[in-house]
């Protein structure tokens, strides 16, 4: 009787060591609710231009019921860790985005789930870890940490304008918000600093012949530092990409080529070519002075023809805010920043779209918004934000405006 016991203890025992060594967690965001956006354009707006497709002479309005989520995209994630012993434990994740209101689970990615991250790694305790996978780069990651927006789809936020359903209103895409087949690597965080680095490559090469053949190549690499000191938080982020796609027969190519890059594809016609460097980086802070959080923080994204460097175009921009708790139940943000586009001899590589060879634009961003928190997982929430962009030699929108009301899950 006694050996039963035993035995049973140890079975139970070996069981619950088994379980506590691998887990897996399901979890996911819900925001759906009501939207409004509305674009300008001047009478001399094109459908072509230097960043993006604006709206031809005149104004633009959409109103909807939108799943895509004016706090936050909708998501459904799986992510696990096991313990390997040691100090060494394997990990992975899996996220995809979620469409709720669309008859398609994912939106217009009717083929397939719409793939936010998937990486697995190692990690090693008092070192750091590595992964393998599609990834957030290290200005997304700084960006998170420093934006009183928290990364919202509404306009307004002159950092963070990487979303489409942000509208046309925006000036350009900001930054990359994602590498596909990428490496990662992290350290732990030693006397308040923690590293991190991004290596992507994704290259192809075919034999040449009269009508096919080419070399598509596309490779990007990052690093960001973020350091904590009490109430104070620093961020600082680079990241180079290059995008290349030769071809036996191609002479131009006025479309950005889908690369390392994801959300520069979300630039349409490029006067640049397809032979593209992207170089972008990032600097934030925030301040937590107890009954309010400060936020800054400055962005800078360079588009370069490979073969002709002077030809670019480039966006900077800086912002300033704050978010604080008015209530235990009501929280606030608010946010204001100015920018500045530039482009230098662009006529040099798309002779044939019509823009000028030097153009220059400023623009300025505000947003405003408030949660009202009904428990730690659900909240009502309404945001405005606006963008206004002054007069250029460059054909482009003037800017936009969106507001949305709606309700936000997390689990």
């Amino acid at each position: 009787m006694k050996k039963s016991l035993l035995a049973v203890a140890a079975i139970g025992a070996f069981a619950s060591a088994a379980q506590a060594q691998s887990s897996v967690t399901v979890y996911g965001i819900l925001d759906v609710g009501f939207q409004g956006v509305t674009t300008r354009g001047t009478a001399a707006s094109s459908t072509s231009t230097a960043v993006q497709n604006p709206v031809a002479g005149g104004k633009s309005n959409q109103t909807r019921f939108s799943g895509e989520g004016s706090e936050q995209t909708s998501r459904l994630g799986f992510r696990g860790t096991e313990d390997l012993g040691g100090g060494m434990s394997a990990f992975f994740t899996a996220e995809f985005q979620l469409s709720p209101t669309d008859a398609t689970l994912s939106g217009t990615y009717g083929n397939g789930l719409a793939n936010r991250q998937t990486f697995v790694g190692l990690k090693k305790n008092g070192i750091g870890q590595a992964a393998i996978g599609t990834q957030y780069t290290p200005i997304h990651m700084a960006v998170g940490r420093t934006d009183p927006g928290q990364q919202n789809n509404m306009l307004g936020n002159v950092i963070y304008a990487t979303n489409a359903s942000q509208g046309s209103g925006q000036t350009a895409t900001s930054y990359t918000v994602r590498y596909n087949n990428a490496l990662t690597l992290m350290t732990d965080r030693i006397a308040g600093f923690q590293v991190n680095a991004i290596y992507n490559n994704n290259n192809t090469d075919t034999n040449q012949t009269a009508a096919a053949g080419g070399s598509t190549n596309n490779n990007a690499w990052g690093a960001g530092v973020n350091y904590v000191w009490n109430k104070l938080n620093v961020d600082a982020a680079i990241q180079n990409s290059s995008s290349s796609n030769w071809t036996a027969q191609q002479t131009t190519g006025p479309a950005l080529p889908a690369s390392a890059s994801t959300a520069a594809a979300n630039l349409p016609a490029n006067p640049l070519g397809t032979a593209i460097n992207m170089a972008q980086q990032y600097y934030g802070a925030t301040y937590d002075f107890g009954i309010l959080k400060a936020y800054a923080g400055y962005i800078s994204a360079k588009y370069s023809n490979q073969a002709t460097p002077s030809s670019y175009l480039q966006r900077t921009a800086q912002q300033i805010g704050v978010r604080s708790f008015v209530t235990p139940t009501i929280e606030a943000w608010a946010s204001a920043g100015t920018g500045r586009f530039e482009g230098q001899n662009l006529a040099q590589s798309a002779a044939a779209l019509a823009v000028k060879s030097s153009a220059s634009q400023n623009f300025t961003g505000y947003q405003l918004g408030s949660n009202y928190w009904l428990s730690k997982r659900t909240n009502m929430y309404a945001i405005f934000g606006s963008t206004q962009v002054s007069s250029s030699g460059v054909a482009m929108s003037e800017g936009g405006s969106s507001y949305g009301v709606g309700v936000r899950h997390t689990f």
